[in-house]
């Protein structure tokens, strides 16, 4: 394995230019703090270099929660940070010490949105898990379908484009009016179960006429995993501990 210093001390980092994003996005945007020692153990166990998108968020930053809470991007959050985010290590089940031999499995699970979707970006091997997309590709598993979806793009081009705006475009068809109300009122560990589901035709119809409860996403992620299974019979495999 490259030692940390290896992978933080490299020339040309991607934080400086992730950073202009940032302050440019055009989503409204709140950066969690960073916690720095989260930072450089994630990115030890991760070996990506700061070079890379993925580094330099992991390194720099301690997660985004986008769109009042609608997405939740992970990265290293310091402890307390006022979303009660949780970080990229815990999400994906990181060892407590670092560990050569241990990979993310199937993918790196990088954001949950608030109605149980999940951004994945792809392992080595997404036929054997069962996965669209290639190695390193963005993945979605979207709750309206219950399947994961090849979004035709890198973690970095990924993060670029929730950034410039294109969430309203993808989210079209699943918001309701007073969205934003319901959402900003959740924490990151929350989400909402709407009744009728949104795999249902009767919840597609008609968003608004739904009713919406906060769960625990760890509840609202079961759910779907569940039902996936029971549709399909295949599980859509880890979507994330939170």
């Amino acid at each position: 394995m490259r030692d940390v210093s290896q992978l933080i001390d490299v020339e040309d980092p991607a934080w400086p230019a992730l950073q202009q994003e940032l302050d440019a996005a055009g989503v409204p945007t709140d950066v969690c703090p960073v916690d720095a020692d989260q930072g450089r153990a994630a990115l030890h166990q991760l070996q990506v270099t700061a070079k890379s998108y993925l580094g330099a968020f992991v390194l720099h930053c301690g997660g985004l929660v986008l769109d009042q809470g609608w997405l939740r991007v992970f990265g290293s959050p310091a402890s307390g940070n006022p979303w009660g985010l949780p970080g990229l290590a815990h999400v994906n089940g990181f060892p407590s010490e670092l560990d050569p031999t241990w990979r993310p499995g199937a993918g790196l699970v990088v954001a949950h949105d608030v109605l149980g979707g999940v951004f994945a970006v792809n392992g080595a091997d997404p036929d054997q898990a069962g996965r669209p997309g290639s190695p390193g590709e963005v993945v979605y598993f979207a709750p309206d379908s219950l399947r994961w979806e090849a979004l035709g793009a890198g973690h970095s081009a990924w993060l670029s484009w929730i950034l410039s705006g294109a969430l309203d475009q993808f989210y079209e068809s699943l918001r309701w009016p007073g969205w934003r109300e319901e959402v900003k009122a959740l924490r990151g560990t929350e989400g909402l179960s709407l009744h009728p589901p949104l795999w249902s035709a009767e919840g597609r119809n008609d968003l608004a006429a739904t009713s919406r409860r906060p769960v625990p996403m760890a509840e609202l992620l079961g759910m779907a995993r569940d039902t996936s299974e029971q549709f399909d019979g295949v599980a859509p495999g880890f979507l994330g501990a939170v």
